[in-house]
């Protein structure tokens, strides 16, 4: 009887996927490929449409089936909260969140869970969640704290910081990101570059308006005496509350003429928005993974970014670095941009170096270590 791993793939069906519909995509992928003789791998999904599963099994090739809940994922989500439903029979489940049936199980058994952080927003950002999404995921932590396996993190930063939430000991595991699944540059690239209106020159950067994620510090630098008249696309939503980007970009100085957002889910767009920019601007105070600077290295895009602990593990030094501090960060920010959009040398320079730090990175590799680690505990 082969050894089974139950994968969470519940949100690749969820209403908006999101981040973490591509991570889940993208890991469970890599895991089936690098299955071990003797074993297989089974999805968990929710209560959902027939279509849903078919799409998981469509998406999943691989799967030796598909598990599912009795509880559609909001009611599944209360139970797990509250260690009230059972899991899908013995056995290893590996959750790409902490959205995972986490309660006393018999190890000697070799029943295992293992689950994931890609953040700690709840604690150190909690206004960026609603009430009811970090409440779930502080219970979340603690129910992991007592029962998980091993907790997986995509960065030693975070691995770091997560000590400050909460004591796990040596179950704590690194397993980093990689590009998403088909960002490779397409053949008809500049078709696409014509469909979505891109500029000949410009600076790229994704998140929302919020404060952590720096954008209206980069609006702010772009505002600053000097700097090179560079359109800006933001990959992200047009607003962030009431704070809405054309007016964000006129406080700073900026023409809102030069500052679009795009939001692009296809793959192959967002790969041709990508390779096209002079550079990837990531200013964020705060971030776990890396992944979008990863993502730019990839297509050898020149990489500007803050320095948020995991931004600077995952660049070692293949991207312009800027500190953040306490004051002084926009100037350091308009600087570091001016630098790069006048200095072809160093352009070129940041390309090859993201272009050779990208090969350290790489999903297989990340799905072997997830056997690895279930083979360990």
């Amino acid at each position: 009887m082969p050894t089974t791993l139950r994968m969470i793939v519940d949100q690749v069906v969820a209403p908006v996927p999101g981040p973490l519909g591509i991570y889940t995509q993208a890991l469970t992928s890599a895991v089936i490929e690098s299955t071990p003789p003797g074993c297989q791998v089974e999805g968990i999904v929710s209560s959902s449409l027939p279509e849903d599963y078919d799409r998981v099994l469509q998406m999943f090739p691989g799967l030796s089936g598909i598990y599912k809940t009795s509880l559609a994922r909001r009611e599944l989500a209360a139970a797990w909260q509250l260690g009230l439903t059972t899991s899908p029979g013995p056995g290893m489940i590996h959750a790409p969140s902490l959205f995972a049936p986490l309660r006393r199980h018999d190890h000697a058994a070799g029943d295992q869970v293992v689950v994931t952080v890609h953040d700690l927003l709840p604690w150190t950002h909690p206004e960026s969640l609603t009430a009811t999404t970090a409440a779930w995921h502080r219970a979340m932590m603690k129910r992991a704290r007592k029962h998980a396996d091993a907790i997986v993190v995509p960065t030693h930063a975070l691995a770091e910081r997560l000590s400050t939430v909460a004591d796990f000991g040596d179950r704590v595991r690194v397993i980093g990101t990689a590009p998403r699944p088909g960002l490779h540059l397409p053949a008809d690239a500049a078709d696409r570059a014509r469909r979505l209106g891109l500029p000949s020159d410009y600076l790229l950067t994704a998140g929302t308006l919020e404060p952590r994620t720096g954008i209206v510090d980069l609006l702010e630098a772009l505002g600053r005496p000097g700097v090179p008249d560079i359109r800006v696309i933001v990959l992200g939503p047009e607003s962030w509350g009431e704070v809405h980007l054309a007016n964000a970009a006129e406080e700073a100085g900026v023409p809102p003429a030069r500052v679009r957002a795009l939001q692009v889910d296809d793959p192959a767009d967002l790969a041709t928005v990508l390779s096209a920019a002079t550079a990837f601007v990531a200013p964020s105070h705060d971030d776990g993974a890396g992944t979008s600077i990863i993502e730019a290295f990839s297509l050898g895009v020149p990489v500007i970014h803050s320095d948020a602990p995991a931004y600077v593990e995952v660049s070692a030094d293949a991207g312009l670095t800027v500190p953040v501090g306490t004051v002084g960060y926009v100037n350091r920010l308009a600087a570091a941009v001016t630098s790069v959009v006048e200095n072809d040398a160093l352009a070129d320079r940041l390309s090859v170096s993201g272009t050779d730090r990208a090969k350290a990175f790489s999903w297989l590799e990340a799905g072997q270590r997830v056997w690895q680690l279930h083979a360990e505990i």
